[in-house]
């Protein structure tokens, strides 16, 4: 067969894309958030009362925010601009690259919001735990257990490129 009735095997890129754009949607909305909230902080009544060391660290928090909000929107520039010209490969490969730096910027970002709101709240040395808690949460969640389970490559579910457990035996 030819023409559109003639199917064809899907690759690990076509079968990749629609997984990372649904990735990229829900990071985008919540990175999009948080960046508007921090750039609101120094117009905020008790933005003064923050010391050089906070206000150094809310600086820091909204550059990565900004950056994490460019690298996780990017992919949307990248595709408009390689539409139908069958460079599936060169935008899934870029956005995989340009996800993995957003997530990485978002939670440090994160952390950075969390020293920086717990300081108001209840002081330094609060907040100096809380950000201690939130970037082991990160490091765990986001980097150390996502890596374990691909070295390891014990996964669950159904979908193309998963196997279970006694598959891989």
């Amino acid at each position: 067969m030819t023409g559109p009735a003639r199917r064809q095997k899907p690759n690990r890129w076509t079968a990749t894309g629609p997984t990372l754009l649904q990735e990229l949607r829900v990071t985008q909305t919540g990175v999009q958030l948080l960046t508007g909230f921090l750039l609101t902080l120094p117009f905020q009544q008790r933005f003064d009362r923050l010391d050089e060391l906070m206000r150094g660290v809310c600086a820091a928090t909204v550059a990565c925010s900004v950056a994490a909000t460019l690298a996780l929107v990017a992919p949307v520039a990248m595709h408009r601009v390689l539409f139908r010209q069958h460079r599936l490969k060169t935008l899934v490969s870029a956005a995989h690259r340009l996800a993995y730096t957003g997530l990485v910027l978002l939670g440090l970002a994160l952390v950075g919001v969390t020293l920086v709101v717990f300081d108001v709240i209840y002081g330094r040395t609060p907040a100096t735990v809380a950000g201690a808690v939130a970037l082991s949460a990160f490091t765990v969640l986001w980097v150390t257990l996502p890596l374990l389970m691909r070295r390891y490559g014990e996964t669950t579910g159904s979908g193309p490129g998963c196997r279970s457990h006694t598959a891989a035996v």
